[in-house]
């Protein structure tokens, strides 16, 4: 019995193994075909921008007294000394990746893409050339709209990027070098990355389906031939694909697009609080059994938040039902909130749950640009606390704002400032400084810092004090 079991084992082996084999093949022609038909749908949509950028004149220009008739006549039409000789202003062009969004001609594109254009040219993926203008940006998010005159085109439509998973597989369609619209493939490799330094608000996609330059402003689709995201950056150290690509998801890239498109300017709410990340210490003396949550180290006076009785030392530990674990993440979440909308936030106060429901506000101009201004200079601000003014070694009656962390590379660290220095004034006039004594009155000089090319503070460390000066570009 058992050799009549062993023979049928050893003839239906090649069988199984040809139905395998078979099965295996039908699945690549099925995700073949599924890529097949996302590249008929989403080259079409996809276009190549042209940007014409005016480079400034040759800065000796003025100083060139070789474009004096009396001296071209001395000197016999000859330039002895070889001075820069003055040139006719120069235009470059700027190329990129976009895509179409409603079928009456509104692309999107990375705001960097177009940035300081002074002519814009969209070329279709027919060849079509057409003349584009911007109809808003959005440099906080790399974001911009461009409108063209050209009815019935074909379009692409936004997926939810919440729902993408990491391994699932995405495409990428651009103008990588300046070529046709080509597809290339990969998978999500990684969620939420922050802090790259790409943009004031960050939250994302890492993929390795190649992204090379010319693909910026170009979608990142799904299976469905949805957007899932705006292709945006790379990081290489050849500067051409090594494998990581980062791009915009879609939960914010419709957002943006939306409001531009329907009004032209983008709104984000306010809550009006300062944050940090809860540590062991601080997650020891609250109460909590590990590190959660964000501490709120301050509140902003007549905010949304102070009106709504958030305090000082206050811990969110979740907001609108999703825990609070990444202060990026939540500051992120709370701007592309509807302003007047309402916010959930569960709170440990005094070691006790408080629940709140708070009305945003809207966030001004000049507050987005001193957070900008203080995120490119490198620098993270946090109030002076009692407990900061301990760890740091400096008295306890001292007033400022202590910088908690630097940014590598960033301006803050080309000028040598350290972790736990404390910037006690703050201006563009060297006899003429802010004293500062809370992250407002910081704010508030980085709001009113106008064309300026410099910022001076005054420093403590310890026992002294000292002057530093930051380039602000």
């Amino acid at each position: 019995m058992n050799r009549w079991l062993i023979s049928l084992t050893l003839l239906t082996m090649p069988l199984v193994a040809a139905q395998d084999a078979a099965s295996g093949s039908n699945l690549l022609e099925q995700t073949s075909r599924a890529f097949i038909q996302l590249a008929k749908k989403a080259m079409p949509a996809t276009v190549f921008i042209k940007a014409d950028i005016a480079v400034e004149a040759n800065p000796y220009q003025q100083l060139d007294p070789f474009q004096d008739d009396f001296f071209r006549r001395f000197f016999g039409g000859q330039n002895p000394f070889g001075m820069p000789q003055q040139q006719e202003p120069q235009t470059q062009t700027a190329s990129g990746s976009g895509f179409i969004v409603r079928p009456d001609g509104y692309i999107v594109t990375n705001n960097h893409v177009v940035k300081d254009a002074s002519k814009i040219t969209v070329v279709l993926n027919d060849g079509t050339e057409l003349a584009a203008v911007v109809k808003g940006t959005d440099p906080r998010t790399d974001l911009a709209v461009l409108k063209v005159e050209e009815k019935n085109l074909p379009y692409l439509e936004f997926g939810n990027s919440d729902e993408l998973q990491v391994g699932e597989w995405v495409i990428a369609i651009g103008n990588p070098f300046g070529l046709e619209a080509s597809l290339t493939k990969g998978v999500v490799s990684a969620k939420g990355r922050q802090d790259l330094g790409i943009a004031s608000f960050e939250d994302f996609i890492q993929t390795d389906a190649a992204i090379n330059p010319g693909n910026s402003g170009g979608p990142l689709l799904n299976l469905q031939s949805e957007v899932v995201g705006v292709n945006t950056a790379i990081l290489s150290r050849t500067g051409g694909y090594m494998g990581i690509g980062f791009s915009i998801p879609s939960k914010i890239a419709q957002s943006i697009v939306d409001q531009i498109i329907e009004g032209g300017t983008v709104k984000r709410a306010y809550l009006g609080i300062v944050l940090q990340q809860v540590d062991k210490e601080i997650a020891s003396v609250a109460g909590l059994e590990k590190p959660e949550g964000i501490l709120i180290s301050e509140v902003i006076k007549d905010s949304p938040a102070n009106k709504a009785g958030l305090l000082q030392g206050d811990i969110i530990l979740s907001y609108n039902e999703k825990p609070a674990k990444s202060v990026t993440k939540f500051r992120n979440d709370v701007a592309l909130m509807t302003p007047s909308s309402e916010i959930k936030l569960k709170v440990m106060r005094n070691k006790k749950l408080v629940n709140l429901n708070i009305a945003l506000g809207t966030q001004t101009e000049g507050l987005a640009s001193s957070v900008e201004m203080i995120q490119k200079l490198g620098l993270e601000i946090e109030a002076l606390t009692s407990e900061w003014a301990s760890k740091i070694g400096v008295p306890s009656d001292i007033e400022g704002v202590v910088i908690s962390k630097i940014k590598p590379g960033s301006s803050a660290a080309l000028a040598q400032l350290r972790p736990g220095c404390v910037i006690m004034s703050a201006g563009i006039d060297w006899n003429n400084q802010k004293r500062i004594k809370n992250l407002a009155e910081f704010d508030e000089v980085m709001k009113n810092l106008g064309s300026a090319k410099t910022l001076i503070l005054v420093v403590r460390q310890q026992n002294y004090q000292k002057y530093y000066t930051l380039k602000l570009n």
